[in-house]
């Protein structure tokens, strides 16, 4: 029977753990100096080294050279105390969980005041301490306030507020904490290297996202992973079911169905997640981490790589991108609230597919939201469209001035009454753009319809795959007026492919659904179109649009929105 990772490669000095220098460097500079107390109390989540460190501070402080930070690790209180060593007289070890009763105490009591066996000193080691009962603790108190100079103690637990505070405040209370993401990865790619096991690209993220920062629950997996590694090391798939993640795969496909609003898509997804055994649970907090994830993207941009989330290929930072661009600030936000809130009330539930069905339906549905993100995913939507065709200064003129004449305004201040017979002559420009909204006039900004390009790709793709090919890498947004879009292809003959399969009328559904605009699609041979570099990383090197002077249609219910938002508080 192999020993376990964890026991393994326990550290055996300071230098060894891993994520706790503020504490191990203080503790190492006391030892260093002499200046070292009677009594230290560890605090900190589990597997985080408190013990091991006590170990370590138990064998610095008895070694030979001692109380040195560096110890011989030759003298016989070094071989007892090194790591998973038969241990020493000197140093006991007690678990307050089974040993908390006010028995225990006294016996401890009243042993301490032998000297030690062969040692310097006589060290006591309490782990889970906060599970000293109130009896024990007040019995140990005067040892703990007074002990013999021959004594120490070093509390261990993961409760300190439980200890009662006259311990505590007879201590040198040193707090631990969980080990970052990239320094425990560093460690668990050392310790795979050191037992000669080969693991698949995006494992130890996995291993790490698993164990929280514990160190002793990342080799525990670990361990549990190299164990079962075959020939070929440890594989992602392999990895992904015993830990029990969502497959990336799942979670772009849903995603990327959130962001075209396909519904049919998403729920075939969440089909494939059942039947593939995977945990709705489980799924429904791995959307939400992704969520969380777009979220950052959307907010750093470029710098969210190198920022906060630097375990993520560049090719998946790439589609995360993409994701979050498509999807949007607000409707990311409220697709966030609404999973949160699912993944609460999944909790017990005995049908959690049905609620995952649901989770996944309110987010597709931002219009049956009243609330404010709702309105904002609405806001949002609309901008979008309006950055892609502005509407002139006459479509945008506010309904009280198309509605009611000059000559009537006076006449209506003078005697309180308005002409109503000049009132229904008026036109009402509300229905003009009800029954033709495809063909509002103005100025058409082609720098954002080309930035739009990747997105309206995307949603191609998902309704014809032959349009998509003709159209992905050898096509561009070439013109735009009030008639018809202008679609450049590079040669003759994907041109005419592209029409003779009546793909225009693929690409005008795309261009509606994505900016909200309908025209006719022409299609032209443009030679100069560069085939080797994507449209959709072309377009995003698109100028942005500049004029911001009008005031667009999103801006006026952004107004009337926030008023009624104002009045209802």
């Amino acid at each position: 029977m192999s020993l376990a990772l964890y026991r393994k490669y326990r550290p055996s000095v300071f230098a060894d753990v891993i994520g706790q220098e503020h504490v191990t460097v203080p503790l190492s500079n006391a030892l260093e100096s002499g200046r070292t107390h009677h009594a230290y109390l560890f605090s900190g989540p589990r597997g985080c080294g408190k013990t091991s460190s006590a170990r370590i501070m138990a064998r610095s402080l008895n070694c030979v050279n001692g109380p040195t930070p560096n110890p011989c690790g030759e003298c016989q209180s070094c071989k007892d105390l090194v790591a998973n060593g038969p241990g020493s007289l000197d140093v006991i070890e007690l678990d307050a969980a089974t040993h908390g009763l006010v028995d225990d105490a006294r016996d401890l009591r009243d042993k301490a005041f032998f000297a030690p066996v062969q040692s310097r000193y006589k060290i006591y080691i309490i782990d889970e301490a906060h599970q000293l009962g109130p009896g024990a603790a007040n019995a140990l108190l005067k040892v703990v306030e007074e002990p013999p100079p021959h004594v120490i103690f070093i509390f261990a637990t993961t409760e300190p507020d439980k200890l009662i505070a006259t311990i505590r405040s007879r201590t040198h209370h040193y707090p631990f904490r969980l080990v970052p993401p990239g320094i425990l990865a560093a460690h668990l790619e050392k310790i795979c290297n050191l037992e000669g096991v080969s693991v698949a690209k995006g494992v130890i993220p996995l291993v790490v996202r698993a164990s929280g920062g514990s160190v002793r629950d990342a080799l525990s997996v670990l361990g549990q992973l190299l164990a079962g590694a075959g020939k070929d090391g440890v594989s992602y798939e392999i990895a992904i079911q015993l830990l029990g993640f969502t497959d990336g795969a799942l979670l772009d496909d849903a995603i990327d169905a959130i962001a075209a609003h396909d519904g049919a898509t998403l729920f075939k997804t969440i089909d494939r997640v059942i039947e593939s055994g995977h945990d709705p649970r489980r799924f429904t907090s791995d959307m939400l981490e992704r969520i969380r994830d777009l979220m950052i993207v959307d907010a750093l941009k470029d710098s969210a790589s190198n920022a906060i989330l630097r375990d993520i290929p560049d090719d998946q930072m790439e589609r995360m991108r993409n994701q979050a661009n498509r999807i949007g600030t607000a409707n990311l936000s409220r697709a966030a609230d609404i999973a949160a809130e699912g993944l609460t009330q999944m909790r017990g539930a005995t049908a959690p597919r049905l609620m995952l069905e649901l989770i996944c339906g309110r987010i597709l549905l931002p219009i049956g939201d009243n609330g404010e993100s709702g309105m904002l995913s609405r806001i949002e939507r609309l901008e979008r469209a309006e950055n892609i065709a502005p509407m002139s200064s006459a479509a945008v003129s506010s309904p009280a001035r198309t509605a009611e004449p000059k000559e009537t305004t006076g006449s209506a201040h003078a005697t309180g009454e308005i002409n109503s017979s000049k009132v229904e002559e008026a036109p009402t420009p509300v229905k003009e753009k009800e029954s033709a909204p495809a063909h509002v006039p103005g100025n058409f900004d082609i720098a954002a319809l080309r930035r739009a390009w990747p997105d309206v790709i995307e949603d191609v793709k998902k309704r014809r795959r032959l349009t998509w090919s003709l159209l992905s890498a050898s096509a561009q947004v070439l013109a735009v007026d009030d008639k018809a879009i202008t679609i450049g292809i590079v040669n003759a003959g994907a041109r005419d492919s592209f029409v003779r399969s009546e793909s225009d009328e693929i690409l005008r559904k795309a261009f509606v659904d994505v900016v909200g605009i309908d025209r006719k699609i022409e299609c032209v041979v443009d030679p100069s179109i560069d085939t080797n570099t994507p449209a959709a990383r072309e377009t995003r090197t698109s100028e942005a649009p500049t004029d911001k002077t009008l005031l667009t249609g999103a801006a006026l219910l952004a107004q009337e929105l926030g008023a009624k938002i104002i009045e209802s508080k």
